[in-house]
């Protein structure tokens, strides 16, 4: 009986799909460099799968890609079901900063919204210099813990329960001040 291979990690199917987006726009590492304010080395080895990228840089490259970061998860995933499982949604660490993002809803064609769970550890801030799509709408609801979320540079300290909305042209921050951590429900939906 012959075995089916292993399925692709995660990484190794962003790595791959970071790699295609920068050569189908034509742009050579030198370049996407400038244009993220990544290095040319970490970009690199980003793509080669050598390095898992964190929320921030991840974030970077969403910005120059024009994407959400749901967007580019979703594509490095399977067609996704109507029903999506609790065991098959796709979850993404950056373990540096604590940030653990779950893909509950994924993009899916003819739909604008998504859903996310995301899980920041106490004392974590995770920071996105810009939007991913200018104008994307989101909705955030604190589940558990609070966290202090900085859009238009005001600063919203959410507590269980609580819900921001807005609509995000510029540069965010999550800032989990504990003392445990939290856990929202992201609504993103796209203009």
């Amino acid at each position: 009986m012959r075995e089916e291979p292993a399925p692709e990690s995660v990484d190794t199917r962003l790595a791959a799909r970071l790699g295609e987006l920068r050569t189908e726009r034509g742009w050579s590492l030198e370049e996407l460099s400038g244009r993220a304010g990544v290095s040319r080395s970490t970009l690199s080895r980003l793509e080669r799968g050598e390095l898992s990228p964190t929320a921030a840089v991840l974030g970077q490259l969403c910005t120059v890609y024009g994407r959400t970061m749901s967007r580019l998860l979703m594509e490095v995933e399977a067609e996704p079901p109507q029903v999506v499982r609790a065991a098959q949604q796709l979850v993404w660490r950056d373990e540096r900063s604590g940030f653990v993002r779950r893909s509950v809803s994924p993009p899916h064609a003819g739909l604008r919204a998504e859903l996310v769970e995301g899980t920041l550890d106490a004392g974590s801030v995770v920071s996105y210099e810009n939007a991913p799509v200018p104008g994307v709408e989101q909705h955030i609801w604190v589940l558990e813990g609070t966290v202090e979320i900085t859009v238009d540079a005001t600063v919203h300290t959410l507590r269980p329960g609580d819900c921001l909305r807005f609509r995000l042209r510029g540069p965010s921050r999550f800032r989990c001040p504990g003392p445990e951590r939290v856990r929202y429900a992201l609504m993103i939906v796209l203009p």
